[in-house]
Order: structure tokens, then C-alpha cells, then sequence
């Protein structure tokens, strides 16, 4: 297999949310849990996304992972490997974004590579170094208070220095407006003074793909989904990929019980969590219950799904108001508190399976990466889109035999998503 991409997610809805950019773009796509087994038989595809839990873990451990990444898609022919970050570029000032964008640089043999999490589509824009959502910077929005990476800082030249060993630059709207050329231009000026990474600016769609051709011409770059449009935009043009005509898979049914959880603390996720009650039953779990006796809460989710499953989906949720969030990690921890509740959450997740679900949607990046892992699932292919940025995904080489997810970041769908989803799910 020789890949024209080959791509780093650094969590699991943020890896579908890619593979869907690239696949809409005309590349034959595959998301993937971690490094591909060598028994794991992958289709023939232009692009592969490894899909890695490392936003939120220890800076070393995400850099050994993503190295390992990087290692194994160069062995598979990627000349371009895209590190995927989040639109909202979620990091604390340790990282993890620096730190491993410092450590495939180094092993990619560059001197200076291009950023951005711009995504117009989604309403994310980058202006003068700053990050927008809609016509607000980033740290004056709702999508500011990310319950593991809280983002108070707008400003991405100053958040990546904070992170990263080497210098950061900036490659202003201007430039990027005069196409591929000139912005390969500015980048080799910054990186002859010491400058690691350069932040893009980005405000339209055509902007994504000046520096996605730009970016082509090095080894590695680092940006959210909206870049990965602009790389598949630019392998097509070169000819280095076909346009291929996106294929629905796999139409046969799954059927069968189906279920959704909820994890995500977004305003987003709570609007829909709300709406979903007027079409399903809705088993809303405390938070301070799942932190302090697990096992008991499990246990009692799995008791109402068992009752309420054979009527029809079901939606448990653990998700809360940011306020009573911060009042539980002040309670417990941060880190402790988040990860007690997804670890409950995915044995939730699989003891549904275990009941007989075989449709399954998501909510909430760490949850949904809990949730995979606790499936051990190795690897999806892409179906139809759902909402934009969260595609059908169905399973390859699981124990379970073929399941159907949608696995979606906390803030992406409109009110009615998990009705939407579950319609969309065969």
C-alpha cells in the first residue's frame, strides 16, 4: 500500500471528522484505532487516518505515539503526513501540540512547518494569529471552557511558543491570499531565523488550499480538518491522487437494538441531549454519583437500557452545565473526575453491546475515544455523513462483528443530531 496522505489524530471524533474532509474531497479514506495490526486487512486507499487518544495524556506519551505513527505511515509511502489537531486547538500551555509537533518536525528532518486550525465551514477562521469562532476570538466563546483543555487565549503565536522549543511565526492573511508560492516564501524566511512553526491565517475555504499546496511541498504539517481539505484539494490537483467518486458502503442493514451516550458538556450537546427527550427515553445519570461509586451507576444504566431497549434507542447521558462541572473538579480533580466518567461510560458502552447493540452514537471527543477503546475496535470505513464532520462509520476486524458509530465532537450537529443519526444508522 503507498498512501498519497497519511494523517495523526490526536483523538478519536477529531479522526472522523478528518477522514470525512478527505473522503467528501475524493480520496479513498480509512480511519484507524492506533497502528493497524499486520493482520488487520485495510482496502486500498489514498489516505489513512490513525486515530490516537493523546490530547489530554502526558506530553511524553503523546510524543512516543505519534512518533510511532509517523514511523509506521512513512514505512506505507505517505511523503506528506498531517498531524490533526483541534479547530479550537485545545492544549494546555505544557501541550500536548507543541511537544509532538516539535518531535515529528525533528523526525520529518524539517526545519519549519505550517499551522493552522482554521475551518470556515465549521466557523473557525484565524485572522493576524487569532483564533475565531464566528465573529468572536476563541477565549470570548462558549467553546472556550473544554472541561480538560480550557482555552483562554485566542492569540495561537503565543499558545504554541508557550509549548513548543522553537520559535513561532506568523504568515499573515496577506500573504496566504497570494497563493502557494508566496507562502513557502515567508515560511523558508521565518524558519532561516530559528522559527519552528508558523501559524496560517485563514478566513475562506481558498485560503485552506494555498496552504495545502503549500504545505505539499514539506514533509509534515499540523492543522484540523480544514487543512486536510486543503492537502486533498492539492494531491488531486498535482495529479498525485484521482478524484474518486465517494461510495456509500456496505448498504445491508445492521439493525437491531440501538443506543447513544452522551459525555460531551458542551452548550451544544445539551441542547440536543434536551430535544432528544421529547423522541426517546432519556436516562440522565449524575455526574458526582459516577465519580463516587462507578460500579453501582453502571450497573443501574444497564438495568433501565435492559428495560427500555426492546421499545426502542435509548440516550444515557452524564453530561452537565459547565458550572456544575467545575464544581465537580474542584471537588475531585480535573483529571480524575473526567476520566472515572468516561471509563464509566464505556462500560456502559459495552455492556449494551453485550445486550445486543450493534448501532451506536457518541457524544463527546474523550468519551468516544473511551468507548472505542473499550470496544477494541481496530478500524472504520466511512458511510454517509450525518452532519457535517460526523460521518456513519462502519467497524472492520471487530469481535462483535459488524457494528455502525457516529462519533461526534461536543459542539458539531444541530439540536435534532441524535434523532438525525439514528435515522441515518441502518
Amino acid at each position: 500500500m503507498t498512501l498519497a496522505l497519511g494523517c495523526i489524530a490526536d483523538d478519536y471524533t477529531g479522526a472522523s471528522d478528518l477522514a470525512n474532509t478527505l473522503a467528501k474531497q475524493g480520496l479513498r479514506t480509512v480511519q484507524t484505532i492506533g497502528i493497524p495490526s499486520a493482520d488487520l486487512p485495510l482496502p486500498e486507499v489514498d489516505a489513512i487516518v490513525i486515530s490516537l487518544k493523546i490530547r489530554s495524556v502526558g506530553a511524553s506519551d503523546a510524543v512516543e505515539r505519534a512518533r510511532a505513527a509517523q514511523d509506521w505511515l512513512r514505512t506505507r509511502g505517505a511523503a506528506h503526513v498531517m498531524y490533526k489537531i483541534c479547530s479550537t486547538f485545545d492544549s494546555t500551555d505544557a501541550g500536548n501540540i507543541g511537544p509532538v509537533l516539535d518531535a515529528l518536525r525533528a523526525d520529518a528532518l524539517e526545519t519549519s512547518v505550517l499551522v493552522t486550525p482554521a475551518f470556515p465551514e465549521t466557523d473557525r477562521t484565524v485572522y493576524k494569529g487569532n483564533l475565531f469562532v464566528g465573529a468572536v476570538p476563541l477565549n470570548e466563546s462558549s467553546l472556550r471552557d473544554h472541561p480538560l483543555n480550557p482555552m483562554r487565549d485566542a492569540n495561537l503565536v503565543r499558545v504554541l511558543a508557550r509549548q513548543s522549543t522553537a520559535a513561532v511565526g506568523l504568515v499573515e492573511l496577506a500573504t496566504v491570499a497570494q497563493g502557494a508560492d508566496a507562502i513557502r516564501t515567508r515560511l523558508e524566511l521565518l524558519s532561516t531565523s530559528g522559527t519552528g512553526a508558523a501559524i496560517a491565517d485563514a478566513v475562506f475555504e481558498t485560503d485552506l488550499e494555498a496552504i495545502g499546496t503549500a504545505a505539499l511541498a514539506q514533509r509534515l504539517s499540523v492543522g484540523a480538518s480544514g487543512l486536510g481539505l486543503g492537502l486533498a484539494r492539492g494531491l488531486i490537483a498535482a495529479g498525485t491522487a484521482r478524484r474518486q467518486q465517494r461510495v456509500t458502503i456496505r448498504e445491508q442493514p445492521i439493525g437491531g437494538p440501538a443506543a447513544c451516550l452522551a459525555g460531551s458538556c458542551s452548550r451544544a450537546t445539551l441542547a440536543q441531549i434536551a430535544k432528544a427527550e421529547q423522541t426517546m427515553p432519556v436516562l440522565r445519570l449524575d455526574p458526582e454519583k459516577l465519580v463516587t461509586d462507578p460500579s453501582e451507576t453502571v450497573e443501574r444504566a444497564l438495568t433501565w437500557a435492559t428495560e427500555h431497549l426492546t421499545k426502542g434507542p435509548i440516550l444515557i447521558s452524564s453530561s452537565a452545565p459547565p458550572d456544575a462541572v467545575s464544581r465537580l473538579q474542584e471537588r475531585h480533580g480535573r483529571e480524575a473526575a473526567g476520566h472515572t466518567i468516561e471509563r464509566s461510560l464505556a462500560m456502559i458502552a459495552g455492556g449494551l453491546v453485550e445486550l445486543g447493540v450493534r448501532r451506536l452514537v457518541v457524544a463527546g471527543g474523550e468519551t468516544s475515544g473511551a468507548v472505542v477503546d473499550r470496544l477494541a475496535i481496530p478500524a472504520f470505513e466511512l458511510g454517509t455523513e450525518i452532519a457535517a464532520g460526523v460521518p456513519v462509520l462502519r467497524t472492520l476486524g471487530t469481535q462483535y462483528g459488524e457494528m455502525a458509530l457516529a462519533l461526534k465532537s461536543g459542539n458539531f450537529g444541530g439540536e435534532g443530531f441524535f434523532a438525525d443519526a439514528l435515522a441515518i444508522i441502518a
